[in-house]
């Protein structure tokens, strides 16, 4: 079963009607080059200027080339650093080791597109279990 959300395609199990995300070719091609060096060449946007920095708007943030759901509004705070931060996604991605720029962090990555998300600090607030996922906008 396809289910279409936001030109993405999501196949749906007829026995649990649990979506299932993949890379989604199409999305890929229909990315700007903004989004296209982000989320597959692992790019960064520059500081204080992606789109979703200062949404307010409750909801789920998903990735643009799989449609898997990742971040919810609800984890989501100002934390000063330029790009939208959350204290935790919502189960959806993966961590790894990138020692790219001369430094050790930890990437994040979306499990089922493989989006290059941004990175994940251990500097978030304290209350909220000390984790400042900093997320590109793309």
């Amino acid at each position: 079963h396809l289910v279409r959300k936001n030109s993405i395609a999501l196949r749906v199990s007829r026995r649990d009607c649990m979506p299932t995300y993949t890379k989604n070719p199409d999305a890929i091609a229909a990315l700007s080059a903004e989004e296209f060096y982000v989320t597959q060449e692992s790019g960064t946007e520059r500081p204080g200027t992606g789109k979703l920095l200062g949404n307010k708007e409750p909801g789920i943030y998903v990735d643009i080339v799989s449609g898997e759901p990742l971040f919810a509004s609800a984890d989501k705070y100002e934390s000063g650093c330029g790009w939208p931060s959350f204290t935790k996604p919502i189960d959806n991605v993966t961590e790894h080791r990138d020692v790219t720029l001369g430094m050790v962090r930890t990437e994040v990555r979306s499990k089922h597109g493989d989006s290059h998300l941004g990175h994940v600090f251990p500097d978030g607030p304290r209350d909220r279990g000390g984790l400042r996922y900093c997320i590109n906008s793309a």
